[in-house]
């Protein structure tokens, strides 16, 4: 890949699916891809048909015992490989996802490298996936609990980070014995197609991985409901996320893993600087486009104004640019106009409901953004709950904060939602850390830091933020059933 552009590279998977080990054109009407810095089409997808469903989930129903009944030590082997090669071709990758995403080509390409150590890291698990023995009550029993690979997946991955969400549950699958049908986001595809192309180049047996592209609703819907997917495993909206568990007409094993709305909340002990610096990375990076970013941040009186002051200049200093063009760049294009026509909804409703503007605001100017979809990284403040960027997620370049004065205030509003995916606090005062992380109603607290989530830590929300858990060895055991075996021997009784 490494000597070509990314638009010759999009050009070769152009309508392309991947089917039993082997990419095919598609026989269904095309939909345009876009590059989201300059609104230019660089592509098309082909909206999988019926009977290409049918054939990819075949493939995978076919491929799924011969996979599943592989030694650990050889799915563990061709993982690895796996991982080398999209390691090896990293940049390339990384120019396809800017090209289709937005995301300045630095960051596209730390996220590929994500991708590759998610290949060694469960290919490394996939060989540690212990049973179970029980003590019986009675002589002459044992019980074995055995953990044993659920059959085929259906993966539906977003296009916020089209390479790690997809190969989170790839790797997770693979490493299980599962095989695999992935439905990338329609905006985001040749990410996924490039991916598949690694497999293939891995030797992975055809039929143990395939991509079909297309809307969700219809494509994402067809796996959904087919009889022959054991599993799904989605990254989405919660209203998405919910319509799929509603959907089901079988009773299948779900990954849910949904929207965010995340808070921050900096004490009156906090390293000031450093809330700072944590709550614009977070809030800011990828344009906000996050299921962990920070939302709305809840400060202490006596180091609100400080706080803002340091904020707003981190967010004024970021840049913002096309990200093939400038790979450095801290901020490239939102991935879509939906995004951020939600983005300046938000903005609006705060402003009109009493907010201070602190910083951004409005998109760069210039003839370089006029047809991209950019927006500077902006900052609210004074903000209440009675404005959409404290209750809703935006998914943007915003953030709101807010001032309290007690703590039990702040862990209440941090908690006045329906979501439950990351919190993040700032204090260096142990009763206040304690009280925090006891009293966040969150699946991932992350205290003086701003990574809530690490590969080899389980990473899931609760409530309405999703059901079921990615990473480390939760991550894998979401891909196996447990079968007990009680086995009367007859010894000792």
């Amino acid at each position: 890949m490494t000597n070509q552009t990314p638009y010759d590279l999009i050009s070769q998977m152009d309508g392309m699916l991947f089917i039993e080990g082997a990419f095919r054109k598609g026989g269904g009407g095309r939909l345009p891809v876009e590059n989201p810095a300059t609104g230019e089409i660089i592509g098309q997808i082909a909206a999988a048909t019926k009977a290409e469903v049918e054939e990819a989930v075949l493939a995978a129903r076919r491929a799924f015992r011969p996979w599943a009944r592989q030694l650990p030590k050889v799915r563990a082997a061709a993982l690895h490989r796996l991982g080398d090669a999209i390691a090896a071709d990293a940049l390339a990758m990384a120019r396809i996802m800017t090209a289709e995403q937005g995301k300045p080509v630095n960051e596209a390409k730390g996220e590929i490298l994500k991708l590759a150590e998610a290949c060694h890291f469960y290919a490394e698990e996939a060989t540690r996936v212990h049973g179970e023995i029980i003590p019986n009550e009675q002589p002459g029993f044992q019980s074995l609990v055995v953990r044993e690979p659920i059959g085929v997946v259906g993966a539906i991955t977003p296009w916020n980070y089209p390479a790690e969400l997809v190969g989170w549950k790839l790797c997770a699958s693979l490493a299980s014995g599962c095989t695999i049908v992935i439905k990338p986001a329609e905006i985001t595809p040749f990410t996924a197609l490039a991916i598949a192309a690694k497999c293939a180049e891995a030797g992975i047996p055809a039929g143990v991985v395939n991509v079909l592209t297309g809307k969700g609703s219809q494509v994402g819907q067809a796996l959904v409901e087919h009889p022959q997917v054991d599993k799904i495993a989605f990254t989405g909206s919660s209203a998405v996320g919910l319509h799929i568990q509603q959907s089901c007409p079988q009773v299948k094993r779900l990954s849910l893993e949904l929207g965010g709305n995340c808070p921050m909340v900096v004490t009156a002990s906090a390293d000031v600087a450093a809330a700072v610096k944590g709550a614009a990375r977070r809030s800011f990076r990828n344009c906000g486009q996050i299921c962990i970013a920070i939302n709305r941040i809840y400060v202490h009186r006596s180091v609100y104004e400080d706080f803002l002051t340091g904020l707003g200049r981190a967010a004024e200093a970021l840049s913002v640019h096309n990200g093939l063009e400038r790979p450095d760049a801290d901020l490239g294009a939102m991935a879509s106009g939906e995004p951020l026509a939600k983005t300046r909804a938000h903005l609006d409703d705060a402003l009109a409901r009493g907010a201070r503007l602190v910083a951004g605001g409005k998109a760069p100017e210039g003839a370089d953004y006029a047809k991209g979809h950019f927006f500077r990284p902006s900052v609210v403040a004074d903000c209440t709950h009675q404005m959409l960027v404290m209750t809703e997620e935006t998914f943007g370049p915003l953030v709101g904060v807010a001032v309290y004065d007690e703590l039990s205030e702040a862990i209440a509003l941090a908690n006045d939602t329906p979501y439950g995916l990351a919190s993040y606090v700032y204090a260096r005062d142990l009763t206040e850390i304690q009280t925090l992380s006891a009293g966040l109603d969150y699946g991932n607290v992350a205290i003086n830091n701003v990574d809530a989530g690490i590969m080899n830590a389980p990473y899931g929300g609760r409530k309405q933020s999703g059901v079921g858990y990615e990473h480390g060895r939760e991550g894998l055991l979401e891909y196996f059933n447990f079968k007990h075996v009680r086995l009367h021997h007859g010894v000792g009784a």
